[in-house]
């Protein structure tokens, strides 16, 4: 297809007495594109190619069919065989259904921005990164609460995204901001939601998440299921602490990390200028929502202790959390109890508590207490060596290595 003025440029051309090859290599073209046109002695515009009119008499019914099946072409197609008795292709159905698709598209697009009072509402999310912390690749849980009218932050990392995880950060956030709002929204993570019917809008919450709200009193509010920009606000937070606060930077260790996170939130996203309400949002929080948040009152924190049971590893060490914390090794093989709770991990063995450890942040930490390797081959660090019966003095060296009997009597006791 030619533009107007390169048709024009070619009869101009002719009527000089000039060539159709000479025409053709002046403009760039075909000498058949330069006959063609000549042929025709003027621009014309493309025909348009004809296309089946059978359905155009049906417009009404299958607009109608088309949001019962959500655009579903191809069942449109056989209903049309079936109930009208017209066979066409399925490309023939999707051209004449285009105009509705491009209207369902912009309905699931269009959001009506929700703004809510001081205090009223906040929302909360995790995201999902890969950092550098000690020179290793650790995915790490972000968890972002913002706040609906002031769109202040605050943010935690954790090394997983359970329970405990969103329960710990809500009540840092509570902490942080001075206060409770009346309500939060969340999304239906597993850990929260135990279902929501997307047709009848029922939702189910976790008993615990039901105690939790009740202990400090707000209301929960579940984002319709797949339509996670209800609590845009919040998503809009996640990705510019992704973009901002964590790409392109590595720390030495866990604790680094969270002093960051912290220093970026007062310094960095408390401060800037934010651009739906044009304020910096520590102002914006100071001047109306500080004191529209329900006080703390000294209510104290939520009882969070997590109650497992685990298998000692052959390594002497049980898994928590992706994280191996080690026991006595005469316990190899046995159950234990694990009890976490307030950043400390007891693990407890016949009702007898065997271990303790602070609890470790991120995933794939070891923590080892030299106690309790004691009497395990190579525990020291040294090489072991291999006794062979040939070895001058085998005989002395393997009774060395021979138990006595009072410690298997003491391990058929319970004892250590």
């Amino acid at each position: 297809m030619k533009a107007p003025d390169d048709v024009s440029a070619m009869l101009k051309l002719k009527a000089l007495g000039w060539g159709v090859k000479r025409i053709a290599a002046e403009l760039g073209c075909s000498k058949h594109t330069v006959k063609r046109w000549l042929g025709l002695g003027g621009w014309r515009p493309c025909a348009s190619p004809s296309r089946s009119k059978r359905l155009d008499d049906h417009g009404d019914w299958l607009a109608e069919r088309f949001r019962r099946h959500a655009g579903n072409a191809d069942v449109i197609r056989q209903e049309l065989a079936r109930e009208k008795g017209i066979a066409v292709s399925l490309r023939t159905v999707e051209r004449a259904v285009a105009p509705l698709r491009r209207e369902l598209v912009a309905q699931a697009q269009a959001t009506v921005r929700f703004e809510t009072r001081p205090g009223e509402q906040m929302q909360i999310d995790f995201g999902v990164r890969r950092v550098d912390i000690g020179g290793v690749a650790t995915v790490v849980f972000l968890f972002v609460a913002t706040l609906g009218f002031s769109r202040r932050l605050h943010v935690r990392a954790y090394g997983h995204e359970k329970q405990d995880s969103w329960f710990d950060g809500l009540e840092s956030a509570f902490r942080a901001f001075g206060g409770v709002p009346e309500e939060v929204l969340l999304d239906n993570a597993r850990a929260l939601v135990l279902h929501h019917d997307p047709a009848s809008r029922e939702v189910v919450l976790h008993p615990r998440l039901h105690a939790f709200a009740r202990h400090w009193g707000f209301r929960v509010r579940a984002c319709a299921p797949y339509r996670a920009r209800t609590k845009g606000k919040d998503e809009r937070g996640v990705g510019y602490v992704k973009r901002n606060a964590i790409a392109g930077r590595s720390f030495a260790t866990w604790a680094e990390l969270e002093a960051h996170l912290e220093a970026w939130t007062r310094d960095i996203a408390d401060q800037r200028c934010h651009g739906t309400t044009g304020e910096a949002p520590i102002e914006r929080f100071r001047r109306e929502e500080a004191q529209a948040l329900k006080p703390l009152a000294g209510i104290p924190p939520f009882t969070m202790a997590r109650d497992l049971v685990r298998r000692v590893g052959t390594d002497c060490a049980v898994e928590v959390d992706g994280n191996a914390y080690s026991v006595p090794w005469r316990l190899i093989g046995e159950r234990v109890r694990v009890m976490v709770e307030a950043g400390t991990l007891r693990v407890l063995h016949v009702g007898r508590e065997v271990a303790v450890h602070a609890e470790l942040k991120g995933r794939h930490g070891r923590s080892m207490q030299d106690a309790h390797l004691v009497g395990v081959a190579g525990a020291d660090g040294r090489p072991v060596r291999v006794v062979r019966p040939e070895d001058d003095g085998a005989v002395a060296a393997v009774s060395a290595l021979l138990r006595p009997l009072a410690e298997y009597e003491a391990v058929a006791g319970g004892g250590f």
